[in-house]
């Protein structure tokens, strides 16, 4: 039986790669991700020509049994996400969890690296002991319920979002808090394009933080860190 090994790359800048995640990338049979094209610019920057193999939130059952299958004959695979670490916020996960189903004895081996959430978490200056990650908001069904769950969180919130729905998404957030939350002693920390060269980290109250995104370009991924709400309701 093969290994699977799960392998985080960077986040931004390729400097962020680790020996041994270099090592791994070329010693395997095939490399596992998300969109092949973002996953062979970083082999081919280092030089590496191990074959890709596509897998992807709608690649299905189908492929899942391929990849056991090769394990089964022996391969050795890294799994990698389109960047930081896999399993969070992508599909990563259901893969683990069917090929464990499959065989329990599965030899997975995590090579550690980059991640967003860790990343943003290091410099929010928000205490960090515990906290809720929430990864993405739904884009339709289910948004008001996951704004409430922000609200009604007990540690600091974590989430990520993307350019295209960031003002839309802490507008909605804040529609939510203003309804008996008094949010004005409330911080958050929004980072956009970490370790890249444009990387820029927001920081206020959720009112300051839009502002400031509504006066900017918006490009890249963002990652969002709320520190815990004063749960004291606002009925002076």
């Amino acid at each position: 039986m093969g290994i699977l090994y799960i392998v985080a790359t960077p986040i931004g800048n390729l400097e962020d790669i680790s020996l041994r995640v270099l090592r791994i990338l070329k010693e395997v049979d095939f490399v596992l991700c998300e969109d092949t094209r973002v996953t062979r610019k970083l082999l081919s920057h280092y030089e590496i020509h191990t074959r890709t193999l596509s897998y992807h939130q709608h690649s299905g059952e189908k492929a899942m049994s391929r990849v056991f299958d090769l394990l089964s004959q022996g391969k050795n695979i890294a799994l990698v996400s389109d960047a930081g670490t896999p399993g969070i916020s992508d599909p990563g996960n259901e893969l683990v969890a069917f090929l464990l189903k499959q065989n329990p004895a599965i030899s997975m081996i995590p090579i550690p690296g980059p991640s967003a959430l860790t990343t943003l978490a290091s410099i929010a200056g928000i205490p960090m002991s515990k906290f809720l990650f929430l990864g993405y908001p739904p884009h339709k069904k289910g948004r008001k319920k996951f704004f409430q769950e922000i609200a009604q969180s007990q540690y600091p919130v974590i989430f990520y979002e993307s350019p295209y729905r960031i003002i839309k998404s802490l507008s909605e957030l804040s529609s939510v808090l203003d309804t008996g939350y008094k949010i004005q002693d409330t911080r958050i920390v929004v980072g956009r394009e970490l370790t890249k060269k444009f990387e820029t980290v927001y920081r206020g109250t959720l009112e300051e933080v839009l502002e400031k995104l509504q006066r900017d370009t918006l490009k890249g991924e963002f990652t969002v860190i709320l520190s815990r709400l004063d749960k004291k309701r606002n009925f002076e």
